[in-house]
């Protein structure tokens, strides 16, 4: 490596939530290196707009749950076969596998005997369930960028040096967007309703939650005429959503967006939210839209996850504060009725939205990082990518 080409950098994402946070970590990267830096591996449309060539499309990695992931095995192992062939030839100064623990510890695996360093971005959630996971991590991996204050004591106790650097979903100033526009564009007046209907990303958590989501929404609108729906769709998934959200028994249309600029407008102009368990929680803290979050994974995988979940919530806002500022419909609990039940209190008093804006804006100052770190999530993190890429240039 010569000063002029940089470090080469290979990151691995494999879903949407991933993809942003390695977009993020392009950026700051190219910032720090002034722009000699070399990046290789597997990202997804957020990181393809930083310029990032992915080896394949990373959506055929955007798999969750024990019983989703079985029928598509063959391919994931032919996906991580070349991911791991493809880094073994380009020795790459730094692997940073980002999230998708599942697949990336396997990649991590092969890689190991290879001598390469190795980060993995975002803790596995030991603290959640199978703390054991820890030792495993630290068997294979050389570093740890957590997103969560309380996540580094787990791993440094085991051997792995873990770094808290923040969250990146929450680092850059916000743009709230156009919200008056975006309403003018889609034929709603100020005065309507504008709930923002999110079922997720990955396609299993859009045949799940998107039904019940119809359903609760559709009863909604009976109650409240000046009712508007509002889908911020991922790109890859739009067309699938569109499909679905048509079928919805809506007074009028819900409308689906995909661009990121689509979105940031939507987020704009909603005033509540009905959401999936995920990062869009957090855009949508940023954005003060108040919220209820829903989740549903397969029956099986849930008998089992929760016989060994030991945490009592699910998003990052409410496991920052340790307690309930989103209410949270889990599996039986993301019913119609009870969809209904909990958004109807939100839409119709103003000091609950009041109180969890409040409360939102609270979790998201405890995601930025250490206080006495004036620099964002994910330079933090660049920051120890580069660090580890200029010591193993040091002992070549």
């Amino acid at each position: 490596m010569t000063a002029t080409e940089g470090p080469l950098i290979a990151l691995v994402a494999g879903e949407a939530s991933g993809d942003l946070i390695g977009a993020r970590l392009i950026r700051a990267l190219r910032e720090m290196t002034g722009g000699r830096v070399r990046l290789m591996g597997v990202g997804g449309e957020a990181m393809a707009a930083e310029g990032f060539q992915s080896l394949f499309p990373m959506e055929e990695l955007s798999l969750f749950g024990l019983l989703e992931v079985l029928p598509h095995v063959r391919s994931l192992r032919r996906r991580l076969n070349q991911t791991a062939e493809a880094i073994a030839t380009a020795r790459p100064d730094v692997v940073v596998t980002i999230d998708s623990p599942g697949f990336n510890r396997r990649l991590a695996t092969r890689l190991k005997p290879l001598g390469l360093t190795l980060v993995h971005y975002v803790a596995p959630t030991v603290w959640a369930w199978r703390p054991k996971r820890a030792e495993k991590f630290a068997a294979i991996f050389d570093h740890l960028l957590a997103l969560l204050p309380f996540e580094p004591p787990w791993f440094t106790r085991v051997g792995l040096p873990c770094t808290f650097v923040g969250h990146p979903a929450v680092e850059d100033a916000v743009d709230v967007g156009d919200g008056a526009g975006f309403r003018a564009a889609h034929g709603m007046t100020p005065d309507d309703l504008v709930v923002l209907a999110l079922p997720g990303s990955r396609k299993g958590e859009i045949a799940r939650l998107a039904p019940p989501m119809g359903e609760a929404l559709a009863r909604l609108a009976q109650r409240h005429p000046k009712l508007r729906v509002v889908v911020p769709a991922i790109r890859a998934e739009a067309d699938r959503v569109r499909a679905i959200v048509a079928g919805w028994a809506l007074s009028q249309p819900a409308v689906v967006v995909a661009t990121a600029a689509e979105r940031r407008d939507a987020f704009a102009a909603g005033d509540v939210a009905l959401a999936a368990s995920g990062t869009v929680t957090l855009e949508l803290a940023r954005q003060s839209v108040p919220m209820v979050v829903v989740y549903r994974i397969n029956p099986l995988t849930y008998s089992i996850a929760r016989r060994l979940v030991t945490v009592r919530h699910v998003s990052l806002v409410n496991l920052v504060m340790e307690r309930e500022i989103v209410p949270e419909l889990i599996q039986d609990k993301a019913t119609p009725d009870d969809m209904v039940r909990t958004l109807t209190p939100l839409i119709e008093r103003a000091d609950l939205r009041d109180a969890q804006r409040a409360d939102l804006a609270e979790a998201l100052s405890r995601l930025r990082g250490p206080a006495d770190d004036p620099a964002r999530p994910s330079a933090r993190a660049a920051r120890v990518v580069l660090d580890l890429a200029a010591r193993r240039l040091e002992g070549a």
